[in-house]
């Protein structure tokens, strides 16, 4: 067992769900749920609380906030240190797209709970972005990409940091741009030698910073 347990806040207002959440969670020697809520203020409230590394946030839920995205700025500001895994029924890849740029370490369809929760909880709590693959794959080929890479990136190199953004290995690349893994380490060396970041955090903010995941919407709830 971890000697440190990651420890977690999970939001949903529905307590059947929370329930069915909390197992998947504690299945796991190394997280613990310290807390749940039902509605965007407690979810607030308990992360300020309790300080845990990852709070895991339904997408809709009640509360004085018209959607728990904009819950995201004042998290960052009063729990920095609690990573954001965002779990919700919402397949549009442009939330998915607002969800990273607002903050959140993680976007989870809730369909892929019970596979895909686990991970991207210990991927948000190391600062890693996790993202579900297929929602990923629709962003990467998103038309709205920008139509020129920026600091001197080239197309492909543009493509393989948009991935990266998105969460994907290096084999998962491979396989969708065609490529072998080793020219994909390749662009990879390539692109943090011209942009001067070298960890997974620093690419995806610079990503997210330069729109190569493309525009959000401008409201969730719509």
């Amino acid at each position: 067992m971890a000697d440190v347990p990651i420890t977690i806040v999970l939001a949903d207002d529905h307590a059947v769900v929370r329930s069915g959440l909390r197992f998947v969670l504690e299945a796991e020697d190394d997280l613990e749920v310290v807390a749940e809520a039902g509605t965007i203020d407690d979810a607030v409230r308990l992360a300020k609380a309790h300080h845990p590394t990852v709070l895991v946030l339904d997408l809709n839920m009640p509360g004085t906030m018209a959607s728990s995205l904009d819950a995201l700025p004042l998290l960052a500001a009063e729990a920095a240190a609690t990573r954001v895994v965002v779990l919700t029924m919402q397949e549009d890849p442009r939330f998915a797209r607002r969800a990273l740029a607002s903050g959140a370490n993680a976007y989870v369809l809730k369909e892929a709970a019970d596979t895909e929760l686990v991970e991207a909880v210990r991927r948000a709590a190391a600062g890693e972005v996790y993202l579900n693959p297929r929602l990923g794959a629709q962003i990467a080929a998103a038309p709205d990409a920008p139509a020129g890479p920026p600091d001197d990136l080239t197309e492909r190199e543009a493509a393989v940091l948009r991935l990266i953004a998105l969460g994907h290995t290096n084999a998962d690349i491979a396989a969708q741009l065609y490529l072998s893994v080793r020219t994909v380490e390749s662009h990879r060396a390539h692109i943090q030698q011209k942009l001067r970041r070298t960890s997974r955090a620093e690419l995806v903010r610079y990503a997210l910073d330069h729109g190569l995941l493309g525009e959000p919407p401008a409201d969730p709830a719509a």
